[in-house]
């Protein structure tokens, strides 16, 4: 079953916001760390 435009939109939402917070993050670890987690859903996501 295929995401609607509002669902996608809901999911750009929340990985802009999650990159976001990679990004502000201060500690460079913390934010590979976030950044990697990010990828790892991402790439999941693809393979389900």
């Amino acid at each position: 079953m295929g995401q609607t435009d509002k669902q996608f939109g809901g999911f750009l939402r929340m990985m802009i916001a999650r990159m976001k917070k990679a990004i502000e993050e201060k500690d460079p670890e913390k934010s590979k760390e976030l950044m990697q987690e990010i990828l790892n859903d991402l790439q999941a996501t693809l393979e389900d």
